[in-house]
């Protein structure tokens, strides 16, 4: 498993001539450093009691954004995995119509299992954009541009995992799961880049950027 070996070597494999890790699991990687720079600001803040009246808010957002990040670095490796999924399914023998029909649902089976990882991080970074809304405005200040970079590496993670999942989506012939995750992402697309957005004007706000 990468998660428990030096960055050094998955950093190689990653930009090595190697089928995986891919961008499916380097985008895990980003949301998981967006979702460990949220849990920094949010533990700069629990525990001070200058910012006492508003730790029963920062408490949950520090905890759900610890849980997403180990859920994010899990999924870094689980992307590895289903991607072999896949070069299975398409090693398969086709000399046979039978052997090219089971070869064909083998394939399609395989699609889906690796698209399930990039639609989990998805999810999870949409999640955890979702919690910065109030993060911003609850974090210790001197920990404001970690909230800034937390809401860029979670919307670039999103946007990763997205076309991570759209390459699987155009070759699956279930059209009815198609149209049905298409929807989601496009529309959870456009929530993350406004939640982003929102997020980076007020960090920006608070920094006094631009100067007056």
């Amino acid at each position: 498993m990468y998660r428990t070996g030096p960055l050094e070597k998955y950093v190689a494999d990653a930009a090595a001539g190697l089928p995986a890790p891919g961008g499916g699991s380097v985008s895990a990687l980003a949301g998981a450093l967006g979702a460990a720079m949220a849990a920094m600001a949010a533990h700069f803040t629990v525990g001070r009691k200058k910012f006492a009246a508003v730790e029963p808010e920062v408490r949950p957002i520090l905890q759900q954004c610890e849980a997403g990040c180990r859920r994010l670095v899990e999924l870094m490796d689980r992307d590895v995995e289903a991607y072999g999924t896949v070069s299975a399914a398409y090693g398969l023998p086709r000399d046979t119509d039978e052997q090219k029909a089971a070869r064909t649902a083998a394939i399609q089976n395989a699609l889906q299992v690796a698209m399930a990882e990039p639609l989990a991080t998805f999810r999870q970074c949409r999640d955890l954009l979702r919690l910065l809304d109030r993060l911003v405005e609850t974090a210790n200040p001197n920990l404001i541009s970690d909230v800034g970079v937390a809401a860029i590496l979670l919307e670039a993670a999103l946007r990763g995992a997205k076309i991570n999942v759209e390459i699987n989506l155009a070759a699956l012939k279930d059209q009815g799961l198609v149209a049905q995750t298409r929807q989601e992402i496009d529309q959870g697309a456009a929530e993350a880049a406004s939640a982003a957005a929102s997020v980076l004007q007020r960090v920006y706000q608070k920094m006094g950027w631009p100067p007056a």
